[in-house]
């Protein structure tokens, strides 16, 4: 079951951004060393392309892009954060804090800035733990806002032998400016649950005060990242149509309102079969998966980010309803009614 939370006060998404890395990889690369062929890839995932960081970029490089992009896009000057909640798995390092390199980036030192992990559920929590900052009083009464980032480079962690993984991932970053909107608009709230005796479909086994990377666990191959792939469908397949119904029903939503439907961007070929099961017949369903794979924590804010920019995105009033599933195993879903933005 999961934690349904209301936002107490109007709070919204006032800017979006996003970046991916330059260097492209289409599939035929990816295909040439896990050992199947482009058709295969796009058949089993709908992916034809997927980005990865150049040698010099990490998820802190990133993150800060697609922040820039989204202070810009919101008109936010970095003095005005009050808080900076970057969703990774993937950080430049295992301390300090991500965000903290990206709070420094962007000259934001006014803000508060931490990571959180949830994997690819990632953003889901960092968007309901920077909402609920926001709504809580501040102690000199400004209406700040606080900036919410996606940031992934699987790249680094994805052995490319491995046909379960290295077709699906891909390296990227969005992010979205958070501050005051009008009554009735914004983030409605949201509904987040955990499945810890899950946690073995995915993860890195080492790296971490568990097991600490030696030489030994990196013949082993045990720095790469591993997947269980037909448990972890099972595991959406299962979870996600419930999750988002009891989401809808604890904001008193029907399904036929939602207007636009912005999930993890897992798989396009999983969640386009798995449309039809959620019962949101009349959301328009954003997938721009195609082009850049699965990018952990970054793509919801990525597919986001794309569907704003395009001529089939969320209108002033549409109700958009978020949700992410990943490594845990958990699941988050957010609902928000798109704009109420003041001048």
């Amino acid at each position: 079951m999961s934690v349904h939370s209301p936002v107490l006060g109007p709070v919204g998404i006032l800017g979006t951004g996003s970046y991916l890395p330059e260097r492209i990889v289409p599939n035929e690369t990816i295909a040439a060393r896990a050992g199947v062929t482009p058709a295969w890839i796009e058949r089993k995932t709908g992916i034809r392309e997927r980005r990865y960081a150049a040698p010099h970029e990490a998820a802190s490089d990133l993150a800060a892009e697609a922040a820039v992009r989204a202070l810009e896009d919101s008109a936010t000057d970095p003095e005005d954060l009050a808080w900076i909640v970057v969703a990774t798995s993937t950080p430049d390092h295992s301390q300090p804090a991500t965000a903290a390199l990206v709070q420094h980036r962007l000259g934001a030192y006014r803000a508060a800035a931490f990571d959180v992990n949830a994997v690819c559920s990632g953003f889901a929590v960092a968007l309901h733990t920077g909402a609920r900052l926001l709504a809580a009083p501040e102690a000199d009464g400004r209406r700040r806002r606080a900036l919410v980032i996606g940031a992934d480079v699987y790249s680094r962690i994805i052995d490319p032998a491995d046909r379960r993984t290295a077709p699906l991932f891909g390296d990227g970053a969005g992010a979205v400016v958070l501050g005051p909107v009008q009554e009735g608009y914004g983030l409605l709230g949201t509904g987040l649950c955990t499945d810890g005796r899950l946690h073995d479909l995915i993860g890195v086994a080492a790296g971490g005060s568990r097991m600490p990377a030696t030489p030994k666990t990196v013949a082993r191959g045990d720095h790469w990242f591993t997947m269980r792939g037909r448990d972890v469908r099972e595991f959406v397949v299962r979870e996600l149509p419930g999750a988002i119904a009891q989401t809808l029903i604890a904001f008193d939503v029907h399904p036929d309102e939602i207007a636009h439907f912005v999930p993890h961007q897992a798989n396009g070929e999983m969640l386009r079969s798995l449309a039809g099961s959620l019962g949101l017949t009349r959301a328009v369903l954003h997938l721009p998966v195609e082009r850049h794979g699965n990018t952990g924590a970054a793509s919801i804010p990525l597919a986001l980010d794309h569907a704003v920019r395009t001529d089939v995105g969320p209108a002033e009033g549409d109700l958009v309803l978020l949700a992410g599933f990943g490594g845990g195993m958990t699941v988050g879903t957010a609902l928000m009614r798109w704009g109420g933005v003041s001048g």
